[in-house]
């Protein structure tokens, strides 16, 4: 039987994106049904427009809109292809503030799904899903946010883990198994160092 994972995003971090990475080369092997959650930064930090990040994040708040819009239309499964090619084009082509019909084009998913990008009426359940995360883990964190069934079915959470790289597969997994021990853990809280390096997204999925 499969183990349900929620994985929340936002499209413009890249922290987000390595683990992202991690989760999908870990999946196979470890039976896991990814579901990916929007949850955005814009919104987490409280940006207002005399942040340096406002407009990028403001640009990927309307990348999560579109995200719904695919969510109700297309399904699960288009989301995680969508949330793919955002990835691609930021973390790897060094893209940014692009036409959303282009990377809904590059999948073969309508492009009428760009209409949500500017449309408030998906924010309510794009805010939803992003308070969700929040009540699983708390205020004080970022993204990646994962969920998965504690020991009891009850969902539990974790902000992490936070990589600046892919690890070769043997650690992929271990890392994984790690990820669930702790996350199970009601004692656990935190385990963190500071980081000395940059991200590296390695070669372009």
């Amino acid at each position: 039987m499969s183990t349900p994972v929620r994985y929340w995003i936002d499209p413009l971090c890249p922290f987000c994106w390595v683990t992202s990475l991690w989760i999908r080369e870990v999946a196979p092997e470890r039976d896991l049904d990814i579901t990916w959650q929007p949850i955005s930064l814009l919104v987490k930090n409280e940006l207002t427009d005399d942040s340096p990040w406002y407009g990028v994040a403001q640009w990927s708040f309307g990348l999560l809109r579109v995200l719904e819009s695919v969510r109700a239309g297309e399904g699960e499964a288009a989301v995680g292809d969508l949330y793919l090619e955002y990835g691609r084009r930021i973390h790897h082509d060094g893209q940014s503030e692009w036409p959303v019909t282009e990377a809904l084009e590059a999948i073969g998913l309508p492009t009428s799904h760009a209409a949500a990008f500017d449309d408030a009426r998906w924010d309510s359940e794009l805010l939803r899903r992003h308070h969700e995360a929040i009540a699983l883990v708390g205020n004080d964190v970022g993204t990646p946010i994962i969920g998965i069934p504690g020991n009891d079915g009850t969902e539990v959470g974790v902000f992490g883990p936070v990589i600046d790289a892919r690890p070769d597969h043997y650690d992929a997994l271990a890392l994984w198994d790690a990820t669930v021990l702790l996350a199970r853990m009601p004692q656990f809280f935190e385990l963190k160092r500071s980081r000395t390096g940059g991200v590296d997204p390695g070669a372009r999925p």
